[in-house]
């Protein structure tokens, strides 16, 4: 991966969306400069100027600046998606504040192809939401209620469902504003740009979690189920496009998820409700799996070492699962070279963090 010195520019993402004050009528009479309907004007025209002055002379309002970062829990997710889009398409992840090293390894790769402009992140607490927007605005959007971020550390934990079980909503919400969407976990790096692996106009495309190697040429329908019932399919990597059977999936997701809530018996998380809905539904959506090559699930990258040299060229996005906490994916991550923020922190959209 070439490395190349990252430049952030500074837009402005409320100019499709601007605060204008309505324009005063003339007034027949001349105003006396001392008489009170003048002093009133006077009076009215500083107020004016200290609300609408620090919209000028900046890419970025100051209003939604750093200066004033609260003022970014008023920033909309249309406002957003309007702001990040390109040609109709945006990169999405879902983070808390824990996961921030992450966001940031995950943006590096992302930024060496290019796709970066294109990336929305979905903050679930006011400290990411603030941090992402102070150092790249406009690139991060609050949907409250706002979790307990400290809760969503812990995979298999009450908290963590609650981050994930979030996502499907999140998602339909950006189809329903007629974008299509390409969601990641930040536990992933981009090896290559995936958006030309989207091949044909298919409503939703995932990739397998099984470690069992598939031929190149392997189906690209969805496979059949496994020892639970049901197929394996990660809910870590996802495009889905605005149609009626991409809508059906998410809310068949959410739906299973209410049906399977997690309790200390049954530590749900969201992804075996995903899969119910995909197999409960394959008959009415165009679904496609990804090519293995290409999209490895990290039981099979990180654990085979002939399939990946065998492989070698191939490979698109990893993904940093069959692993459980945060210090042992960012070894394993450094292990294979994939912890960019080493060598190329300054090639982040968040300029480092």
């Amino acid at each position: 991966m070439a490395s190349f010195l990252h430049q952030r520019n500074l837009h402005n993402p409320f100019s499709k969306f601007p605060a204008t004050p309505p324009s005063a009528s003339n007034s027949k009479k001349p105003l006396s400069l001392g008489g009170p309907t003048a002093l009133l004007a006077l009076l009215s025209l500083l107020v004016l100027l200290g609300v609408f002055s620090p919209w000028l002379g900046s890419g970025v309002p100051r209003a939604f600046s750093t200066t004033s970062a609260s003022k970014w829990s008023r920033y909309t997710l249309q406002q957003a998606l309007s702001f990040v889009a390109k040609n109709g398409s945006v990169i999405v992840c879902i983070v808390s504040q824990p996961y921030l090293p992450f966001l940031n390894n995950w943006l590096i790769s992302i930024a060496m192809h290019r796709r970066h402009d294109m990336v929305l992140v979905i903050a679930e607490d006011y400290a990411s939401l603030h941090k992402v927007n102070d150092l790249w605005p406009g690139h991060a959007v609050l949907i409250p209620p706002v979790l307990d971020a400290e809760a969503a550390h812990k995979f298999g934990s009450q908290g963590f469902f609650n981050f994930t079980a979030r996502r499907p909503s999140h998602l339909l919400k950006i189809l329903e504003l007629g974008y299509s969407v390409m969601y990641n976990d930040v536990d992933m790096v981009w090896l290559a740009d995936p958006f030309p692996y989207l091949k044909g106009n298919h409503d939703v495309y995932f990739t397998d979690d099984m470690t069992a190697i598939k031929p190149l040429n392997h189906s690209h329908d969805l496979p059949p189920p496994g020892k639970k019932g049901r197929p394996y399919i990660c809910s870590c990597m996802i495009f889905l496009r605005p149609t009626d059977g991409a809508k059906l999936i998410l809310k068949k997701w959410i739906e299973e998820l209410q049906m399977q809530p997690w309790s200390k018996t049954m530590k749900s998380n969201d992804q075996p409700a995903f899969n119910w809905a995909l197999m409960k539904n394959a008959k009415e959506v165009d679904l496609y799996l990804l090519p293995q090559e290409a999209f490895p699930t990290g039981g099979l990258y990180f654990k085979n070492k002939t399939w990946v040299k065998e492989t070698k060229g191939m490979h698109v996005i990893i993904h940093n699962n069959y692993i459980v906490g945060f210090e042992k994916k960012i070894k394993r991550f450094r292990d294979y070279g994939l912890w960019l923020v080493d060598d190329h922190a300054q090639e982040s959209p968040l300029g480092g963090l």
